[in-house]
């Protein structure tokens, strides 16, 4: 009995070593190292540590990273480092995500001490701005701060040589002193340095300043650019080191007379016929070799005519990089520089104008006053899609990009907001609600389809205006010239939009 006693007691364990032993599985670390600390955020992200060593003693540490995510942003890792035996302490974050496919810049406009409170984020790849500070902060560590808690940081490195600098060069100490004041001044909330223009710059474009909604369209406004090769460089996207050649044919052809029409239309897909080459442009796809913007290889872009009846002839681009996977399309107007620009307003009562087509450039600006939604200039890029369509893609945008259920620091009147102009737009997408549709388009290249045509629209008034200095400034009119001759002398006038 002794024996088979003995044998039960080797099989099964007490609750107390059992729970002694569920403790312990908290402090395993895996096969990285990583040891869970069993404190959580609010969507239940652990918080987890790991052995580091430390820079400035050259002993063990402990390194403590929480994958979490940011509202109206994406996810990101915050790191902090503690040093036992020197007492040195970091804190630091790091995006989640891939390098985005496009830089990003993101600006501010700074008009009272209570804009100080927006949320920042800054990776170690990016550059911030003031504008009318004339400062500016090159990329270094990654960063979850405030627009303060930057200008406090400012203060307080400058601050720190200033000992230094007033015996060895009492000069550039008054000039830096000076500098000091003046952000503490801005720190202190004094009215005297607003506005200030706040810009963060990032070609990864995993930096963001926070946005609140309903605020005017000039105080936040969020831009994408495509990389240049030495931003590449920086980011360890070295672009490939053989080029192939963009004038290499695909096919070889033996007739002559192909040939020559090839040289007249090397972009042509197929082969072209007895056509002039106006016409195979018209009716063809047609396709050319170019540099992905993302990582250089050589890749297609397909391109396409199409005629809006009533309107004018649009270019339909598409690229696609069999490489990296990079994706993008375009709508581009043809045609001539309008003399004026031109502003598009329609009253949507009916379930069938949501079908209508739109067509939305890179220069145009839409709003919804009903739904306080204001799109800026370049804001989705070029577009020829339906009111529906359109409407739709902004919700999405803003879901996934912007706006998300779980959002530890968000506030409740926050939150309540976005969910209520989300719920209103998607009102209006589904014809539940009546609104207005305008589009303010400098250039005059964009449209909205009118179902009456070429009868007048009632629902809908085109109203052009003439643009102002600024606009023909920011869309490069002002800077282009024509030379006329007239007899031997030759006059430069500035072009006049036609």
């Amino acid at each position: 009995m002794s024996k088979t006693h003995e044998k039960k007691e080797d099989l099964f364990s007490s609750v107390g070593d059992a729970v002694d032993e569920l403790d312990h599985q908290d402090q395993v670390e895996d096969e990285q190292g990583l040891r869970k600390t069993g404190a959580t955020d609010v969507e239940g992200h652990p918080v987890q540590e790991i052995d580091s060593l430390c820079m400035y003693c050259h002993e063990t540490g402990v390194t403590r990273l929480l994958m979490t995510r940011i509202p109206f942003f994406r996810e990101i890792v915050i790191m902090s480092f503690e040093c036992p035996h020197c007492h040195y302490k970091t804190a630091e974050i790091q995006p989640a995500s891939e390098i985005q496919e496009k830089g990003s810049r993101y600006q501010l406009k700074i008009e009272g001490k209570t804009d100080l409170d927006r949320q920042v984020i800054k990776s170690e790849t990016c550059a911030s701005i003031f504008k009318e500070l004339d400062i500016e902060i090159p990329a270094k560590r990654g960063q979850l701060t405030t627009v303060e808690g930057i200008l406090q940081q400012i203060a307080s490195d400058l601050e720190s040589d200033q000992p230094a600098r007033l015996t060895i060069d009492p000069d550039t100490h008054a000039k830096i002193q000076s500098i000091i004041d003046k952000v503490k001044s801005v720190i202190d909330g004094d009215e005297v340095n607003f506005p200030i223009t706040f810009t963060v710059d990032d070609p990864s474009g995993n930096s963001w300043i926070e946005y609140k909604p309903g605020e005017p369209a000039h105080k936040w406004s969020h831009s994408e650019y495509f990389r240049t090769k030495e931003q590449n460089a920086f980011l360890g996207l070295a672009p490939p080191e053989d080029q192939p050649s963009m004038s290499t044919s695909t096919t070889s052809v033996s007739d002559n007379s192909a040939e020559t029409d090839k040289a007249r239309n090397p972009s042509a897909t197929t082969m072209l016929s007895d056509n002039s080459e106006i016409e195979n442009l018209n009716t063809e796809v047609q396709t050319f070799n170019a540099s992905c913007p993302v990582c250089f290889s050589n890749c297609p872009t397909h391109m396409k005519i199409v005629n809006i009846p009533h309107f004018k002839d649009v270019i339909i681009m598409s690229t696609v990089c069999d490489e990296c996977g990079y994706k993008s399309n375009e709508v581009k107007t043809g045609g001539a520089v309008p003399e004026k620009g031109k502003t598009i307003t329609l009253l949507i009562d009916d379930a069938e104008d949501l079908a209508r087509d739109i067509l939305k450039s890179e220069t145009c600006g839409l709003s919804i006053p009903e739904l306080d939604l204001d799109l800026t200039p370049g804001t989705l890029g070029g577009r020829f899609t339906t009111i529906e369509g359109l409407l739709k893609q902004v919700h999405e945008e803003l879901k996934s990009r912007v706006f998300t259920e779980t959002s530890d620091s968000m506030d409740d009147e926050t939150h309540n907001r976005w969910k209520n102009f989300l719920a209103r737009l998607m009102d209006a997408a589904e014809a539940k609600i009546a609104f207005t549709v305008i589009m303010t388009d400098p250039l005059a290249a964009s449209y909205i389809q009118n179902v009456y045509a070429p009868d007048a629209d009632p629902n809908m008034t085109i109203v052009e205006f003439d643009r102002t200095q600024e606009q023909n400034d920011d869309l490069g009119l002002s800077d282009m010239n024509v030379e006329e001759n007239h007899g031997d002398n030759h006059v430069a006038e500035p072009v006049k939009s036609k």
